[in-house]
């Protein structure tokens, strides 16, 4: 479930048994699937998630939430990246053990005008792209990176969550048999079906930056192809400090380094990236 919130949670009345778990309190519910607060014997507190089980919920759809389990098994180990525990089924069910944040995600605190976002907006795009580059690393691309997919604590610290989509980095641009994601944060050889990268993601995250430190998206449009129209035609795009003088000089020639159409003139690596950011900010 793409964007997962893991905060204002709803109680259910009773605790509902879900094999050794108890299902405390419902956090969301997506189109094919549900994330609870639960706990363990031990009173352990975790995030879990759990696919719905309805008419129409085709293989494809378990392939993906299986898949991005997988990848997060294998990446988790870092302070910017959601802490897994456990996957597989219980009583015929597929479902995801994770660490438990109180917090919301980036478009939830942007939404808010939240003073965590406002106080600590250096910090979280140092850190969300510190957990990135740590997915590249890995070896994957995350393939859905946006605000909705930044989990923030209540006391600022970043995660980065739902991998269903991420895929292994190829040795050289390849193309993809199918094209799922979030057009508005996708790179113009994604949304023309070219061959791509790990330069998609870094062309994400200068998307998710801009709107957050200006308040709108760099290119808007109703559809995927009116969004690709604006990433390639930019007649009617404006820098960063246009919209907010504020940003640094240094910050906005970054973020508009990441959203360049051509991914050959973009940041290589995130590893890169990173550290411009970090020199742009004083960190």
């Amino acid at each position: 479930m793409a964007g997962e919130q893991m905060f204002g949670a709803q109680a259910v009345g009773a605790p509902i048994q879900f094999g050794p778990y108890q299902l405390q309190e419902l956090i969301n519910t997506g189109g094919m699937s549900e994330l609870w607060l639960a706990t363990d014997a031990q009173g352990q507190v975790f995030a879990l998630r759990r696919m719905i089980e309805k008419p129409g919920l085709n293989l494809l759809t378990k392939q993906r939430f299986f898949h991005g389990c997988d990848v997060l098994s294998k990446i988790h180990s870092h302070e910017y990246v959601i802490t897994y525990y456990a996957h597989g089924k219980i009583e015929g069910v597929p479902y995801l053990l994770m660490e438990y944040v109180e917090g919301a995600n980036l478009k939830e605190l942007f939404a808010l005008n939240d003073p965590i976002l406002q106080e600590n907006i250096g910090n979280i795009l140092i850190d969300m792209a510190v957990g990135l580059e740590h997915v590249h690393d890995s070896g994957f691309m995350h393939l859905d990176f946006k605000p909705e997919n930044v989990m923030i604590s209540r006391n600022a610290n970043v995660r980065l969550i739902d991998f269903d989509l991420s895929q292994p980095i190829p040795d050289k641009p390849k193309k993809a048999s199918k094209n799922p994601g979030t057009p508005a944060y996708m790179a113009p050889e994604q949304l023309l079906r070219q061959p791509f990268d790990q330069r998609v993601d870094i062309f994400a995250y200068g998307v998710s930056a801009y709107e957050l430190l200006t308040g709108q998206k760099p290119f808007g449009g109703e559809s995927a192809e009116m969004i690709l129209k604006n990433e390639l035609d930019r007649s009617n795009f404006q820098p960063p400090r246009a919209l907010n003088p504020d940003i640094p000089p240094k910050l906005e020639q970054i973020i508009l380094k990441c959203i360049v159409a051509d991914m050959d003139k973009r940041y290589p690596t995130m590893t890169i990236l990173t550290h411009e950011l970090k020199s742009a900010l004083y960190v």
